[in-house]
């Protein structure tokens, strides 16, 4: 990494103001969220005057919020003039069903221009970002591979480095930030639900995860031609260039358990989901229910084939879901709910795949107990041949090494926060 081109900023402050017009969800938590981690976005005196007297373009969704208020609405009471606000998957509001594509409009409120990077393109075009000095990245994470906001965040990235246009990340806590496992992705299996060597759980802040792509050149092969470029020239002091600029969380480490104030999607309502994402989204690439639908997706796991003494289910049409798996079908399977607390215990700092391999086992249509998916989410073909050989749990987590060590080395170059090691 050249520091000359990578500035991060570390003094505070928190600054409130009006709502947005539409109210997010929020998480449900047994406990106040602690007041005593905040998000970059709420510290403004640390990047307004990157944004003061220029045209700003912005990928936002309803987690961008400063205390209560949406980023958006923040900005313009600031007089920030923003030219465009891009989606993510889910859309600007968040409201928007899994892998439901979006379309380009114009926010009701403000009639500002609303493209969409989940649906026809992922990535701004030059014609987007023609009347743009800085670009800005506000959106929550889960920290997980397969959960695209970090695959909309890197082509967001490469706009910017392709378009020689500052780029602003306001770094939010990972809430899965406290540990890293999994398979890492064979490139081979690259999609957007995977587009990097990285493990499942990857351990890293948005910002941080942004300075090791640009550091181990892992962006598309324009993007890193441009930085290179960018490297070896020389600029006017001032001059309109890109520069990746990372504001960071205050008082968060890597051994934080940051309960989100607003849930990230439609279909992690709650921590616990937040928690398990990791190990059960597997499922999606099974025939099971993998909890869509119900009070509490990605915690109950299912299918109607499964023996009837287990635990009972039924998925339902729901805004977030509106055609889940084995819709109005009683399904059978697994309660892996509780507190946060029970959850946390029952994950161990893992992800977890013994219930992929108890779930195979019990399954009396073992030909049709995967789908096409499953490759996409493990990041190889692996883990689908591993369970249908019978192989054990510690056999399969074996099998992650030597680049799972390999990744946890790399990872350390980009801390911007303490570890939980």
């Amino acid at each position: 990494m050249i520091a000359r081109y990578l500035f991060v900023f570390t003094t505070t402050i928190c600054l409130q103001v009006s709502c947005f017009a539409q109210k997010p969800r929020i998480m449900k938590s047994p406990s106040p969220v602690s007041t005593t981690i905040l998000p970059a976005a709420d510290q403004t005196a640390l990047y307004l005057p990157l944004l003061k007297g220029k045209k700003v373009a912005l990928l936002v969704n309803h987690t961008s919020v400063v205390g209560k208020t949406h980023l958006i609405d923040t900005l313009l009471k600031l007089g920030i003039n923003i030219k465009v606000i891009f989606g993510p998957e889910h859309g600007f509001r968040g409201d928007a069903p899994d892998g439901a594509k979006v379309e380009t409009s114009s926010d009701p409120k403000t009639g500002i221009p609303v493209v969409s990077l989940y649906g026809k393109k992922n990535k701004p075009t030059p014609d987007d970002l023609k009347d743009v000095d800085v670009m800005v990245y506000d959106i929550q994470d889960v920290g997980t591979r397969y959960y695209t906001f970090i695959s909309s965040m890197q082509y967001f990235m490469e706009a910017a480095l392709e378009n020689n246009i500052p780029l602003v990340i306001l770094d939010r806590p990972n809430p899965n930030g406290f540990y890293v496992d999994g398979p890492v992705l064979d490139p081979k299996f690259k999609s957007f639900v995977g587009m990097q060597p990285v493990p499942v759980v990857y351990g890293m802040t948005i910002g941080e995860y942004a300075n090791m792509l640009l550091g181990e050149g892992w962006l598309g092969e324009a993007a890193n031609k441009a930085y290179d470029v960018l490297k070896r020239a020389r600029y006017a002091a001032g001059a309109k260039y890109f520069q990746l600029h990372v504001i960071p969380v205050k008082n968060y480490t890597h051994k934080s358990k940051y309960v989100l104030p607003v849930a990230p999607s439609p279909n992690i309502p709650e921590i616990q989901s937040v928690y398990w994402y990791g190990s059960t989204c597997f499922f999606e690439g099974t025939s099971f229910s993998e909890g869509r639908g119900t009070p509490k997706p990605f915690q109950y796991i299912g299918h109607p084939l499964m023996p009837k003494n287990m635990f009972a289910f039924t998925p339902k049409a729901t805004a977030g879901a509106p055609s889940p798996k084995h819709k109005g079908e009683v399904c059978y399977g697994y309660d892996l709910s509780g507190t946060p607390e029970e959850v946390l215990k029952k994950i161990d700092g893992k992800v977890q795949v013994k219930y992929l391999i108890d779930a195979y086992k019990l399954f009396p249509q073992k030909d049709s107990f995967f789908n096409k998916g499953i490759n996409r989410l493990a990041g190889s073909d692996e883990l689908a041949q591993q369970v249908k050989e019978g192989k054990t749990e510690e056999e399969i987590r074996r099998s992650w090494e030597p680049k799972l060590s390999a990744f946890k080395a790399i990872r350390k170059k980009y801390l911007l926060y303490a570890d939980f090691e």
